[in-house]
Order: C-alpha cells, then structure tokens, then sequence
C-alpha cells in the first residue's frame, strides 16, 4: 500500500478534530464531492486546524466564512483534502517557519525519505506552535516536546556550542528528526513482514502518539482517538507548511494540547545499518 493510499481511516473523510470525552462524528456538509467530517472526541486532543475550518465553512455556507475570508473553491478544498491524505513529502513553505529555524526544519527533513520537512513542521506546530521556551508535563520541554528519555537517546549538539538541550531548538528538531525516521524504520519493517498494515507515515505518527508496541499489537494504526487523534492532528497541517494553504494573518491559532505516551520500549528500534 502506498503512502497516497495510506492516508488512512483516521484521515479519510476527516476534516477537523476537537477533543473532549468521547468520540462523535457526523457530516457538516459536502466540498466539491468530498464528504466533510467533524470528529469530536480524543482523550485530550484539542485540535481545529484553519484549514480544515475553512473547508467544513464552505461546505456550509459557501464562498465566503464571514470577516471578509474567501473560503477554497471546490477545486482548491479537493486540492487540500488530497493533500491531507497524502504522505507529507513535498518542499516546505519556508514563509510559515521562523527564518531562523527553516535550514534545520530541512534539514531534519532529509534524514530519511519517509519523513519530510513538512511533517517535521507540521509536528512542531502540534507539540509547541514554535515556541521553543516551552516546558510541558512529564519533563517534555523545547520547540518539539519530545519525552525526556527520547531526547537523551536522539539529542546532539547541533549548533556546537557544547550544550545538548532540548530548550535549544535546533537539537531539538534534529533529535525529532532521528526518533522519527527510527520509528518509520520500524514501521517499513512491521509492513514488510505482515505484522501491520497502513502506510509508513501513519504507523511512525502513530509511533509516536502511543509507542510502536501499541502499533504492533493493533496491526496498524490503533482504532483509539488518542491515536488517530494526533495523526490527525499532524496531518490537518500539511497544506499550510506546503503552501497550498494561505492562512490570515489576524486570524488566531487555536490552542493544540496533546498527552502522547511513548513507552520506553518504543525508543530502541533495530536500526538497518
């Protein structure tokens, strides 16, 4: 299965996630054929990408969501669902990043050919919104929130000023890069060998979401909200990081939380010299 078939049921026909208990989904409406759908559930995930806002308006409303927004066309929200499904690869809109942070954000991109810039991105915008002060719960601190123990694993010092922390940015995003392309190294194996199906992405997201051993054991991406929630989640940014999206400047980012579990076990993967 490819990746562009890989875009999964936790993404097929999903336009936005909102967390909060329980899982309720229903249509809001039709965008040039493509069925909208508002999922409302996922243990702590809070998510209402912009983009995805504009599309489920328009299916509504039509051309225009108020405050004098021209919402996508039919054309251009089929554009962006496809891109959504698709496997995040692609170049990065350097315009969305700090210009300070792009060549890094690129460059934890090429790690691997499974994990692109845009999905580094699209993570970060997840885990911090680029903040890179940010300290969160159980000891997860910097620009890409990774847990403590996957930090000291993938953690280097990226900038040479002989420090390795992850409150640094730039180590942070490169050690995001590595634990990526490890877990999609896994995930390609898992697939390989018939233990799992879905695409690479997804499981990695997944992975990441709730440990490779929750993966292994559900043969693909877990039917849980915490799960699909975040690929989700990862996935509803993927047209603003390539640029398919234009997204107003005055308009607020919503406030994205997430409590990903990643268990020890998950962070030692067999690596293909």
């Amino acid at each position: 299965m490819s990746d562009e078939e890989g875009g999964s049921k936790a993404v097929r026909n999903t336009a936005v996630a909102v967390g909060g208990a329980g899982c309720l989904l229903f249509p809001a409406g039709v965008a040039g054929g493509t069925v909208v759908i508002i999922i409302f559930g996922g243990l702590g995930v809070l998510l209402a990408p912009l983009i995805a806002l504009f599309l489920i308006l328009h299916a509504i409303f039509g051309g225009d969501g108020g405050g004098g927004y021209t919402l996508p066309g039919p054309t251009e929200a089929s554009s962006v669902l496809a891109i959504f499904q698709g496997n995040g690869q692609g170049e990065l809109d350097t315009s969305q990043v700090p210009e300070d942070l792009a060549d890094t954000i690129k460059k934890a991109g090429q790690l691997c050919p499974a994990i692109g810039p845009i999905v580094i991105a699209s993570q970060i915008e997840q885990a911090s919104h680029f903040n890179a002060s940010l300290v969160g719960p159980n000891g997860k601190k910097g620009i890409s929130q990774l847990p403590p123990d996957v930090f000291e694993k993938y953690g280097e010092d990226e900038d040479d000023n002989d420090e390795t922390s992850a409150l640094d940015a730039k180590d942070s995003i490169m050690a995001q890069g590595r634990y990526m392309c490890d877990l999609a190294d896994q995930a390609q194996k898992m697939i390989d060998s018939k233990e799992a199906k879905g695409s690479v992405l997804d499981l990695a997201l997944a992975g990441y979401a709730v440990g490779m051993d929750a993966v292994r054991a559900a043969k693909g991406l877990p039917d849980t909200n915490e799960a699909q929630g975040y690929v989700s989640a990862v996935r509803a940014q993927f047209a603003k990081y390539s640029g398919a999206a234009v997204i107003p400047t005055d308009l607020p980012t919503p406030t994205i939380t997430v409590e990903t579990a990643v268990p020890t076990e998950s962070i030692t993967p067999t690596t293909t010299p």
